[in-house]
């Protein structure tokens, strides 16, 4: 049975380049532009922490 009290909630251990609002959450935490991310998960994947580490940015757990 599907919780729709949690529906809508982002998975923020992966980045969606086609949701608008996730590139825009991303490019402002991870202090990078959209042409960067987009090349960096096109590289190692939609992986945050992938992304992150070919990035050189230091999660914050989020």
């Amino acid at each position: 049975m599907d919780n729709l009290a949690i529906r809508g909630q982002q998975d923020r251990s992966k980045i969606n380049l086609s949701e608008d609002h996730e590139v825009r959450h991303w490019t402002k935490h991870l202090g990078v532009s959209r042409e960067q991310l987009e090349k960096a998960v096109e590289k190692v994947g939609n992986s945050a922490a992938a992304v992150r580490k070919e990035l050189g940015v230091m999660g914050t757990g989020h």
